[in-house]
């Protein structure tokens, strides 16, 4: 039996790649790969969402890049948070817990 498609709401990918970041500075393969395991491979984000969501946040100052040797020592972009993204963070994390207990009550009522 194929897993039912989990489609994230508008904004999520954004919160779940800041806490990613929050963590270490990543490569893009290595941000869906920590999404995917910390989901229990609920939440699997393919490349065409991920890298424009990382250049997006790229261009609102919330996080940096830069150039270096991945384990396996090839170049691959490193994200880093910045200030403003740490920021930021909080304010999507803060309004994603506004907004799922809103669900949760409506959803949890009989």
């Amino acid at each position: 039996m194929p897993k039912a498609k989990s489609d994230l709401l508008q904004g999520t990918l954004d919160l779940l790649i800041l806490k990613i970041l929050d963590l270490e500075p990543m490569h893009g393969w290595g941000i869906s790969q920590r999404i995917l395991l910390i989901s229990g491979s609920v939440l699997q984000v393919n490349q065409g969402s991920l890298y424009p969501a990382l250049h997006r946040l790229e261009e609102h100052g919330w996080i940096t890049a830069k150039w270096k040797a991945s384990e396996n020592n090839r170049q691959a972009k490193y994200y880093e948070l910045t200030r403003r993204g740490r920021n930021q963070l909080i304010e999507e994390r803060d309004n994603w817990l506004r907004l799922s207990a809103a669900v949760g009550r409506i959803v949890g009522t009989a």
